[in-house]
């Protein structure tokens, strides 16, 4: 069975929930970056840390009815989230340069932007199947599966 057809419902509850904490945290990292003047990675990592905490309350209640104790599920949240980060946004770095290189008439004070919005891209797809295959993963998912590819 194909990827796409393994993504039920809660994929949509997924994408409901990342609108909301993406929200959130697209509103923390601008208000840093520009109010406060901070760098793109420090602005990049407290505004995903902000919106991870809305993200890991929500997605646990909400999307995937999860109920795995907070200490078995946390960390494996907070692993998937700073690997999705580092990779999503790193690569969403580059994505600003690459873009920045093939226009050169894309203004220089927007290539953390365009990189922000590239690496939250990435960020959404790669949380998405991190947690549910991971974080959250319950036994009987696992069996489920285990059934599907007999």
């Amino acid at each position: 069975m194909n990827l796409l057809a393994r993504m039920d419902h809660s994929f949509l509850r997924f994408l409901l929930v990342g609108v909301f904490n993406t929200l959130v945290g697209l509103s923390v990292i601008a208000l840093l970056l520009h109010v406060a003047g901070i760098g793109y990675w420090a602005s990049t990592f407290i505004g995903n840390a902000v919106g991870a905490l809305v993200s890991y309350i929500l997605n646990k209640r909400f999307t995937f009815r999860s109920k795995a104790k907070v200490a078995g599920s946390l960390w494996k949240f907070l692993l998937v989230t700073l690997v999705c980060y580092g990779l999503s946004y790193g690569i969403g770095l580059y994505g600003g340069w690459l873009i920045a290189a093939v226009f050169p008439w894309f203004p220089d004070n927007r290539v953390h932007d365009a990189a922000t919005l590239l690496g939250t891209g990435l960020y959404t797809v790669t949380n998405y199947l991190g947690h549910k295959y991971f974080s959250f993963r319950t036994v009987s998912s696992v069996s489920r599966q285990a059934g599907e590819s007999s």
